[in-house]
């Protein structure tokens, strides 16, 4: 159920593959001796005059990147990264890496031969056609990333993806559960990345039976400074506990950050697992990700609601939109199994438990907090009660009773703030 964790190395790789693709062509294209020959001056002066010309492309995404990061950082929330995570952005920049090598390279290449074939000047014309088509395409996505409707857009369709492939199976009430389920404590730490670090040689600090942890059982801490979880690498975590016959009990969950002595996890029976195994299945950044945190879509969507119901801003519409995707997520949620923490392995033992957030934990983060922001506007308190009536409708029984305290808290603080305007409505 979590995926195999992907690192942000394809864009270096991008860049290199891009550079050295561009040294191949200047080196072979210039040897082909068919079609019109062209004054070699001026093929080259034409070559050089793009390849130092695609510099300023780089420029401007640079200030395209900047400029949009800021404004979505001081407009919506500082932890909305979607824009500078766009595939758009690295590969708009190692297309013109490898425009910016194939020029100067076919220029240098071309000696000084009188004539060359008209392929070297038109392969370098077509090049930058595409590298102009990129950075419209680029400009385009830049636009949009400013917009209201399609950052909230976006940052559902993560969500979406990210539920489908975590959450496979419908809640069924009756599951008989293999032991208690592991549930998310606490908040999150602070969204797809640069490059993710690892533990490197560090080592963790073991101590021994731990409080809770029982007889034979390890705790690991986290030996580094302070990063944030982003991905657990669980195929690797449960075929080494597999091969060393013990069982992982994960103390953290992707999006929380980790401080120096924290612990990691127990290890529990079995030969002693090297605590290198356990520290290099986990990747580390300096913020959240979408990648295996499911909490992440609904603590952005509320931090932009809370942001546009601060006094500061006090733009209540634009908290209206975002609980009409809160509401979607919720909804999404409600009839899904989320207890997923538990991992087996091929003979059916549980080998790891990850903590995950459970249905509680969602309603917190997505509801607490902006019903004490939309108090002090009627329109926004309006639609909280609309979207928690939808999601009592939706909801299974057995999810109800957490959805009914906020009705009441909610109705309480309406019909006390606004006894003129407000209507009440008994919850289901």
């Amino acid at each position: 159920m979590f995926h195999q964790p992907t690192r942000a190395m394809r864009r270096d790789a991008s860049q290199l593959v891009c550079a050295i693709a561009g040294l191949a062509l200047g080196l072979l294209i210039p040897q082909l001796q068919v079609g019109t020959q062209v004054d070699t001056g001026r093929a080259a002066t034409m070559l050089f005059t793009i390849g130092f010309g695609v510099i300023s492309l780089v420029s401007i995404i640079y200030s395209v990147l900047f400029l949009v990061v800021q404004f979505s950082a001081t407009t919506f929330t500082p932890r909305l990264s979607l824009f500078r995570d766009e595939p758009i952005v690295w590969r708009a920049f190692a297309f013109a890496v490898g425009v910016f090598v194939f020029c100067i390279t076919a220029g240098l290449s071309i000696g000084t031969r009188p004539r060359v074939s008209v392929i070297v000047p038109s392969a370098g014309m077509a090049l930058t056609l595409v590298a102009l088509a990129l950075m419209w395409t680029l400009q385009l996505k830049a636009f949009t990333s400013i917009q209201l409707a399609h950052s909230l857009t976006a940052i559902t369709t993560r969500a979406h993806r990210l539920y489908d492939a975590l959450y496979e199976h419908p809640y069924d009430p009756g599951r008989t559960a293999p032991g208690a389920p592991p549930a998310a404590t606490g908040s999150t730490g602070d969204t797809e990345s640069g490059t993710a670090t690892g533990p490197g040689t560090a080592t963790a600090t073991a101590t021994g039976t731990g409080t809770g942890t029982g007889t034979g059982t390890t705790l690991v801490r986290w030996p580094g400074t302070a990063t944030v979880l982003q991905q657990i690498d669980v195929p690797a975590l449960v075929a080494a506990a597999k091969e060393h016959d013990c069982s992982i009990s994960l103390r953290i969950t992707p999006g929380r950050t980790l401080s120096r002595g924290m612990a990691l996890a127990a290890v529990t029976g079995g030969r002693d697992l090297p605590e290198r195994v356990l520290l290099g299945a986990l990747v580390t950044g300096v913020e959240r990700s979408f990648a295996q945190d499911p909490e992440l879509p609904v603590r952005l969507l509320a931090d932009i609601a809370l942001r546009a119901l601060s006094s500061a801003v006090n733009d209540p519409a634009t908290a209206v939109e975002s609980f009409d995707r809160l509401e979607d997520l919720l909804i999404r949620l409600a009839g899904r199994e989320l207890d997923i923490g538990r991992i087996k392995d091929g003979a059916g033992r549980v080998r790891l438990t990850v903590p995950v957030p459970d249905w509680d934990q969602y309603i917190r983060t997505a509801v607490d907090d902006l019903v004490f922001a939309a108090a002090g506007s009627p329109m926004a308190l309006r639609r909280m009660r609309d979207l928690l009536g939808r999601l009592l409708e939706q909801s299974p029984e057995s999810r109800r009773a957490v959805v009914r305290e906020r009705i009441r808290w909610v109705e309480r603080t309406g019909s006390d703030t606004y006894p003129l305007v407000w209507t009440s409505h008994e919850a289901g």
